[in-house]
């Protein structure tokens, strides 16, 4: 890892200092989401966010071949109580997730439990990045399942209670009315896949906060959002999950993925 991250400093260099990689579209993304902070201060997020984005991407290197047990020094999981007593009562979860640290630390999560754990994805367009992440991915036994073909999975009557992970803030290419809210002080499009899924399954939904100890070491708690799915109103279950997400973005506003043109629309 001390060689990763000198190349990962080194590109850091490279990427906010030379190439200037979409900086633009953070410094932007930034400074629309933080209305009231100051110029120095959306610099100093936009110069942390890169350095940790690169950060990143070394530890995602490493996973491929990082020991079990070093990693269960690492990433520190918080509540799964919760989650067991959601699966021990016959429901399947859906825990939500945002682009918060190093995401792909929940790789690690069925290593911890003794249920299935599934990740919602959509295949990548190059195969040869798509192997890898699909090898990532499953190290620890993660079950990937595409996007398409995830309802069917769940609403089928073979499958077990089980864990489904869905990074739901993405920009949707549709516009729903009903799935419209303020993040980060702007109106805000958002799937509504998750709770459609969610309330039509009967599932009980938790969303996954991610946050950064030290540099690689991570906590993530599971906070609940609703036990019953079935029992909410069109749009509750994602209100609660914006909420959330603006708290885990707030309390590390630097470890949000701002390069995504979130807000292209």
């Amino acid at each position: 890892m001390t060689f990763l991250y000198s190349i990962a400093s080194f590109t850091f260099f490279v990427v906010y200092y030379l190439v200037g990689y979409r900086k633009e579209v953070v410094v932007q993304n930034v400074s629309r989401s933080f209305p009231e902070k100051q110029y120095g201060e959306i610099h100093a997020i936009v110069k942390k966010f890169y350095e940790c984005f690169v950060a990143y991407f070394a530890e995602m290197i490493k996973g491929v071949s990082i020991p079990a047990k070093t990693l269960d020094k690492k990433i520190v999981f918080e509540n799964l109580e919760l989650v067991d007593l959601y699966i021990k009562s016959g429901r399947n979860v859906i825990a939500s997730v945002g682009h918060c640290g190093n995401w792909e630390a929940l790789n690690f999560l069925p290593h911890k439990v003794q249920y299935d754990v599934h990740a919602v994805y959509k295949p990548l367009s190059s195969k040869l990045a798509n192997s890898l992440m699909v090898k990532l991915r499953s190290r620890f036994g993660m079950k990937l399942i595409r996007d398409k073909a995830v309802t069917r999975h769940i609403l089928s009557k073979n499958s077990s209670p089980a864990v489904y992970l869905f990074i739901a803030d993405q920009r949707p290419k549709i516009k729903d009315e009903e799935y419209r809210f303020s993040l980060l002080n702007q109106e805000t499009y958002f799937f509504s896949g998750m709770e459609k899924l969610a309330r039509t399954s009967e599932a009980a939904v938790i969303y996954l906060h991610i946050t950064q100890l030290t540099k690689g070491n991570y906590k993530v708690s599971c906070i609940p959002i609703n036990a019953k799915a079935e029992s909410t109103k069109v749009g509750e279950i994602t209100q609660k999950y914006v909420e959330l997400l603006t708290e885990n973005i707030k309390e590390e506003p630097y470890g949000w993925l701002w390069t995504h043109k979130r807000w292209k629309r």
